[in-house]
Order: C-alpha cells, then sequence, then structure tokens
C-alpha cells in the first residue's frame, strides 16, 4: 500500500455543490485506491456523492485527503489537479 495525505482547500465560488461533488467522485471512482475526506470530525468517502454533499464544504473550506492503495499517488495527483482547477467551474 502506497498512502498519500493532503489538506486541500476549495477555491471554486460554490464549493462542493453537487456538480463539484460529481466530479470528485467520477474522478476517484476511476482509481482503486481509497480515498477519504475529512473536515472536522466529518469523514467521508469520495466515491459517494451524498456523503461529499453532506460535507456542507463551501469555498474556502479545507479538507484533508487521505488516499490509501496502490495507486495512491495518481489518484492523490488526480485529485489536487481537480481542487486546483476548481472542479471546472469560475
Amino acid at each position: 500500500m502506497n498512502p498519500a495525505e493532503a489538506t486541500l482547500e476549495i477555491k471554486n465560488r460554490l464549493g462542493l455543490h453537487l456538480r463539484a461533488a460529481s466530479t470528485l467522485a467520477d474522478t476517484v471512482k476511476r482509481f482503486t485506491a481509497t480515498v477519504t475526506l475529512i473536515s472536522g470530525r466529518q469523514e467521508v468517502n469520495a466515491r459517494s456523492v451524498t456523503q461529499l454533499i453532506m460535507l456542507g464544504a463551501g469555498q474556502g473550506t479545507k479538507l484533508k485527503v487521505k488516499v490509501d492503495g496502490p495507486d495512491a499517488t495518481a489518484a492523490m495527483a488526480a485529485i489536487k489537479s481537480l481542487f486546483d482547477a476548481r472542479f471546472g467551474e469560475d
């Protein structure tokens, strides 16, 4: 296993709303790694759009991202890229 961890900030204006959460979940599903997002005491599976939305993460929210699995490095790179690109918004 090759775990990776990072703290990423949501930069898009609308935060982690339905479209952004769907984009993130679809990205994560391309990998076998387990991806967990943590906000405060909440930990959610990044493959679940519903759980991602339940985080209520708005613009400026910092989320801890934990990725564990054989393709963790590639998964983390894809997730960072998505956050940096503001989920393709604004």
